[in-house]
């Protein structure tokens, strides 16, 4: 495990209990009441769908999105965000466990048909997002469901960016209420550069934007590659 995903794990531990403030922002609101409904539709993107959630944190997302799959299983790696997710009115198709989105090791051997992610893409390194996305692909069925949703950068409402590494990644400097700073490894891709990285695996992509937040659909094509 690399000092970066260590670090931002050790963050996510300890800002679990202020984690959610970030949606109550008045300034994305209408964006989150979109995403919210278009999720949470009868015809939604998981409606009877099985689905595997990546590192759904405090169950933030997991409410809407699972409302009408046939099956959830929300995952993340932090039992101190699980504790608050548990406490949510999730549906009673929603299993919570702890999982490392990297290795997914100890993942039981199901079928998924779907998979979700709510800004987690953002804080994958961009050299470990090839062979992530492969593991994560090697876990669905052929023709499988993914969705994923992540922040879009507007100056005066997302944290400022503090540096750019040789690789291209962008990092933010986020201070929480015990007075601790931690470097954030925080990228905000395009659409163009998400759907590079894709490739023909990405069956009728369908990239959905709003000011705050963006949001990729696709269908999983070609045989994933075992991990």
């Amino acid at each position: 495990m690399t000092d970066v995903v260590r670090d931002m794990q050790r963050y996510y531990a300890q800002r679990a209990a202020q984690y959610e403030r970030v949606y109550h922002k008045p300034e994305r609101q209408a964006d989150l009441h979109a995403m919210q409904a278009w999720l949470a539709g009868p015809e939604g993107p998981f409606a009877g769908r099985r689905v595997l959630e990546i590192a759904c944190g405090t169950g933030w997302w997991t409410p809407h999105a699972a409302r009408h799959a046939r099956e959830w299983l929300a995952s993340d790696v932090n039992p101190q965000t699980l504790d608050i997710a548990r406490t949510k009115p999730l549906p009673a198709c929603v299993r919570l466990a702890r999982l490392d989105a990297y290795t997914l090791a100890g993942l039981v051997d199901e079928p998924f048909d779907a998979a979700f992610a709510g800004c987690w893409w953002s804080h994958v390194p961009l050299a470990r997002l090839p062979e992530w996305l492969a593991r994560l692909h090697a876990r669905l069925e052929r023709g499988a469901r993914v969705v994923f949703i992540d922040n879009a950068y507007v100056p005066g409402s997302s944290t400022p960016i503090a540096r750019r590494d040789a690789e291209g990644n962008t990092y933010q400097l986020r201070r929480l209420d015990d007075g601790s700073t931690y470097e954030v490894l925080k990228n905000f891709p395009t659409r163009d550069e998400a759907l590079a990285l894709l490739g023909p695996r990405a069956r009728r992509p369908q990239w959905r934007a709003w000011t705050h937040y963006w949001a990729l659909e696709y269908e999983l094509g070609r045989e994933p590659v075992k991990m």
